[in-house]
């Protein structure tokens, strides 16, 4: 179902590999535990391509996120307080 500003807005945010990073600094600044997923966007179904920050072209899924709709599952370490990256995108 998503996150509960995910439940509020009706769609699960999602960034792509070039968003993400400023999408965690944005959101989750210093947040312990995070796990980054990667899902094929192509062909997959209720997704939609809205603008967002600054106009960028945000993805958004209008459905439940299904187990099978994810590639991998990694953890997104904090290093110094921000999340590390190395190796993940």
């Amino acid at each position: 179902m998503g996150a509960p500003i995910d439940v509020m807005d009706g769609f699960i945010h999602f960034s792509t590999s070039e968003q993400a990073e400023e999408t965690a600094a944005k959101h989750f600044a210093a947040e312990e535990g995070l796990v980054l997923l990667a899902v094929e966007s192509e062909g997959l179904s209720g997704l939609k391509w809205e603008p967002s920050r600054g106009g960028a072209l945000f993805p958004h899924l209008y459905r439940v996120l299904k187990i099978d709709d994810v590639l991998w599952a990694k953890p997104l370490p904090l290093s110094d307080g921000t999340h590390d990256f190395s190796g993940l995108l």
